[in-house]
């Protein structure tokens, strides 16, 4: 820090000695004393370093590297607003399939419970203590008079898959040998409200 005694420093800020001293008073200057001689310590700015070429070329390096960093997010930003949309594309798609096959689902279980419903009566029976349905589920006496095809008459009792398939064996032995068992629109039907199959079903 570069010291001026009391007149140099008037000279340098263009003012009186008396108007210095008023400032060393007041404390706006700072002074020393050495061996009786009052001197005024100047502040002076801090050279200003300037750039050298190196630093520039830093610098532009840097600048470049955030521009690509930026337009890098940029373009993140796209792809993931893009995956975004085909996702809720793809989940809208879905939901769709799955709405149409439930209500495929619906109207074939309304249609066969409206079939059950207006065809036949059913009586369910427990055989044992598992609770396993067998024997007649429907009641012959009650059934419309038109033709029915075995495998639809089979589908309404609640018998075991190899149960149902010895009952299909033996009705389809009695084809063409017995007038309950009969051939209509070149399907095994019978007509449980004529017949009793009673003697068939165990």
């Amino acid at each position: 820090m570069p010291k001026l005694s009391v007149a140099q420093a008037a000279d340098k800020f263009k003012v009186s000695k008396e108007a210095i001293h008023n400032r060393i008073r007041r404390g706006s200057l700072n002074c020393v004393i050495e061996h009786g001689v009052k001197y005024v310590l100047i502040d002076e700015p801090e050279e200003v370093k300037t750039q050298t070429p190196q630093d520039n070329k830093y610098y532009h390096y840097i600048e470049e590297e955030n521009t690509h960093l930026k337009n890098k997010i940029a373009e993140l930003e796209i792809k993931n607003s893009k995956l975004r949309d085909q996702k809720e594309l793809l989940i809208i798609e879905e939901k769709t399939k799955i709405e149409q096959i439930y209500k495929e689902k619906d109207i074939q279980l309304k249609q066969l419970l409206h079939t059950i419903s207006t065809r036949f009566l059913p009586q369910i029976q427990k055989e044992t203590a598992l609770g396993e349905l067998i024997d007649d589920v429907v009641d012959v006496e009650e059934l419309v008079s038109e033709p029915m095809r075995l495998k639809d008459f089979l589908k309404l009792k609640a018998y075991k898959p190899a149960k149902r398939q010895r009952i299909k064996n033996k009705f389809k032995r009695l084809l063409g040998q017995e007038e309950r068992v009969f051939k209509h629109q070149g399907k095994v039907c019978i007509d449980p409200s004529t017949y009793d199959y009673k003697d068939l079903l165990f």
